[in-house]
């Protein structure tokens, strides 16, 4: 199914986004580039992607546990986690399309290679959503890193992380 099936006004099947990362941790950019793409499709599946040869910060299950906590009043929201192409999990997930928070050029240079590879291997296209400006700075690196260095990271998280998991 092609996006212009996907958000077009045409009766037709539920529509299926799908937000795949790290989500290392799952940030307020995040945050509002789910709520934004709720928007546009029936349901939004986040998927966490798993590389079992990289040492998370948090792992996979709590990863899983946060982004449910953070999500847990939104219905149309599901939490998954795959290994291997994120193009077969989309598939397998029922998407119509993959979402994608674009934040800057850089980030714009790498995901119109990945919409690209993705469309090849399973046919479904990308919608790019442009980080809200005052959330343009948010990563998950940058949570990381000043909760490394102690400092406060709760306006870069959503307000219903469970920040126990950090300890």
């Amino acid at each position: 199914m092609k996006i212009s099936q996907c958000i077009d006004n045409q009766p037709q099947e539920r529509k299926v986004a799908f937000f795949a990362g790290s989500f290392d941790p799952f940030t307020r950019g995040h945050e509002d580039i789910v709520l934004r793409a709720l928007r546009l499709f029936d349901e939004v599946v986040i998927a966490i992607g798993i590389n079992p040869d990289k040492r998370g910060f948090l792992t996979i299950e709590q990863r899983k546990q946060w982004i449910e906590a953070c999500m847990a009043s939104h219905d149309r929201v599901r939490v998954v986690t795959f290994s291997g192409l994120a193009a077969d999990a989309a598939r397998d997930n029922g998407a119509c399309c993959f979402i994608k928070g674009i934040r800057s050029m850089q980030d714009y240079e790498y995901e119109m290679q990945m919409a690209q590879a993705n469309h090849d291997l399973c046919g479904l296209d990308t919608v790019l959503l442009y980080t809200a400006p005052q959330l343009a700075h948010v990563s998950s690196t940058l949570v990381r890193q000043l909760h490394a260095l102690g400092h406060d990271i709760s306006e870069y998280i959503p307000n219903a992380a469970p920040i126990y998991l950090l300890a």
